[in-house]
Order: C-alpha cells, then structure tokens, then sequence
C-alpha cells in the first residue's frame, strides 16, 4: 500500500482527534450519565404523582353530559376527573379543552394561588414544604415554554418543581435537579444547545461523519501497525537463521 496514503491517514486521524476530543468526552460522559439514571427517577414518579387516585364516584357527577359538550365546538374525549374536593368533567376538542364543574355544570373557575398550592402538595409523594408558589404567563424551558402555567416550587435536597396549568389547576410535569442534569447532558449528546429536541440537526451530523472518519483513519493506521510487526518480525527470523 502507498506510504503516503499511511502518512496522511495519520495527520487526517490526528487533527480530527483534536477537533473531536471534547465532544467525544462529553458523548461518553453522557450516556453514562443517562444510562446511570433511571427515566422514571428523570420524570420525577418517585417524587410526586401526576394524577391523584380516584376519590369521586359516578353520584358525584350529577349534571347533563349534554350540556356541558354543548358548550365546546366538536368535543373529541370526555374526562371525569377532579380538583381537591371538586369533580371536574373535562371536555377536550381538537383546539381547546374546558373544564367544567360536575356539580352545577358551569365552567370551573381557574382555581386560587392558596388552591393550586394546596393540590400541589397533595399531588407530591415526599415530604417537603412549598417554597414559593408563582404564575408564569410563559413557562421556563423546562415545561416546553408552555403558557399560563403555576410554578411550585419545594425545599427537598432535589429542588422538586411541579408545574400546574392555570386553568383547571392539573399537573402538568414534574421536574427536579435529577431531570435538569438529565437534560443538560443530553444537550451535550445531542448537540442541540437551543431547544434541545432536534436529534439532526447538521451539527450533530457533521460531528458524527467526522467520527466515522476519524475511526477509519485509525484503522488504517492500526493495519499498517500490524504489518510493520510482521515485517520486523519476519526479519528478525531470517537474521537468526
């Protein structure tokens, strides 16, 4: 094989392990990281529930069905749910969801900052207090943006956050220090340091060719490795004849 091919395999291979060293550090840092912690620790299920077991029973909605979905234009689900000590129905169509009161069949008011700090901690599964309690027109990275949204926040060792949507006081997501490292290497991995979600986005893919490249140039080296062995080995043989 042509030494020159070897001579600029070798520079190809050194200068794509200068350009590939940290973001190949931070792949292997990251999918130990991920691997290492479980997803249902990363959505926070040990930490607080997202829907409470059911409490209420079917004499608990006593208003008409009709009713209630004829006030939303082509209701697609019906949910039977409930908010602390009030049944909720829960009409949901392909632009809006409503929420309306089982007990008188009006629209559920949208609950207090006392209330919704209320269903936070009864949704929660450890034991911690409520730092604060805040409304956010438009939510943080970590609940998608999402607008009209409650923040509570609690004092346990992993910062536990329950967001709340402002309409109906549900539960949202759950989110801790556990999900936010989760987050940040998997940033890292994917290379996506804005929204975090496009998994091909050409950066990525630039660094992944370049890798493959990278690995090729090693190979080839390694081959020509195993062949300068074997010819140093066959010339010592023939010397010690």
């Amino acid at each position: 094989m042509n030494k020159k091919i070897f001579k600029h395999a070798r520079k190809l291979h050194k200068w794509l392990g200068y350009l590939l060293a940290l973001q190949i550090l931070a792949w292997l840092l990251g999918g130990l990281v991920m691997s290492a912690i479980p997803l249902d620790k990363v959505h926070g299920k040990h930490l607080a529930t997202k829907v409470l077991s059911k409490s209420f029973t079917q004499a608990d909605y006593p208003t008409s069905l009709d009713n209630i979905t004829s006030q939303v234009a082509n209701p697609t689900q019906i949910l039977f749910e409930g908010f602390l000590t009030t049944p909720l129905i829960t009409v949901i169509s392909n632009t809006e969801q409503q929420s309306f009161n089982a007990l008188t069949g009006r629209p559920f008011e949208p609950p207090t900052k006392v209330q919704i700090t209320a269903n936070a901690k009864a949704h929660l599964l450890i034991d911690a207090q409520v730092i604060s309690t805040t409304l956010l027109k438009k939510g943080t990275r970590e609940v998608g943006y999402k607008t009209n949204v409650w923040q509570v926040q609690f004092d346990d060792m992993l910062s536990t956050t329950l967001y709340l949507a402002e309409s109906n006081g549900k539960v949202v997501t759950i989110r801790s220090t556990l999900w936010r490292i989760f987050d940040f290497f998997w940033m890292l991995h994917i290379m996506d340091y804005d929204e975090r979600e496009d998994f091909n986005n050409p950066l990525l893919i630039s660094f992944a060719a370049t890798s493959v490249l990278f690995c090729l140039s090693g190979i080839l080296l390694l081959i020509k490795n195993i062949r300068l062995k074997r010819l140093i080995s066959i010339k010592s043989k023939n010397k010690s004849k």
